[in-house]
């Protein structure tokens, strides 16, 4: 009996998928393939950096349309979110983004993209409960891809000559968890 090969399974229970790796690996392009993937297999999906979302959040609250914003988020079967970590969360988008997720839990998936690793996360969202809780519902339901390796958009710069990384901004990769593949880890409890 052979398995066929599902890449949006995920979507059908509403898992997430994070994508956790340093800039340049190629994050953004495997959340914009599966995105693409969805929308050829007729799913409604929302793809948004989180700076750009923060400047609609900002906006949004000028004008009191958090709700609104809320609302239209949690229609799509998918929603990307692009970028998270790049720009610290204030009070505000911390704790839209708590109720997003919370909203979303189980009736419709989210990809995030990150290059920070969870243990980061914290500083992220300046508080260490509201992140705890964020990626508690992310992560109950949902399959971690933890991209290593070096800038793509950099490569042939370095094999020039042209660029090097100081070993100091290189991004430490989330720690690994239990005997699971080192490079993907599925929860599902």
């Amino acid at each position: 009996m052979s398995v066929a090969y599902q890449p949006l399974r995920f979507l059908a229970n509403g898992e997430n998928i994070i994508l956790l790796g340093p800039p340049g690996v190629g994050k953004t392009h495997l959340a914009v393939a599966l995105g693409m993937e969805a929308v050829a297999n007729g799913h409604n999906v929302y793809f948004i950096t989180v700076p750009e979302l923060l400047d609609e959040l900002a906006r949004d609250v000028q004008e009191n349309r958090l709700g609104e914003r809320l609302v239209k988020l949690r229609v799509p079967t998918l929603l990307i979110l692009d970028e998270m970590g790049y720009l610290p969360l204030d009070q505000v988008a911390t704790s839209f983004l708590f109720q997003l997720v919370s909203k979303r839990y189980t009736k419709g998936s989210i990809i995030v993209t990150s290059n920070k690793s969870y243990s980061e996360w914290g500083a992220v969202f300046g508080d260490e409960v509201a992140a705890a809780a964020i990626i508690d519902r992310l992560l109950h339901y949902s399959t971690t891809v933890n991209i290593r390796g070096e800038s793509y958009r950099l490569k042939d710069k370095k094999r020039a000559g042209v660029f090097s990384m100081p070993t100091s901004t290189l991004v430490t990769p989330a720690p690994q968890v239990g005997n699971l593949r080192p490079a993907l880890r599925r929860n599902r409890s």
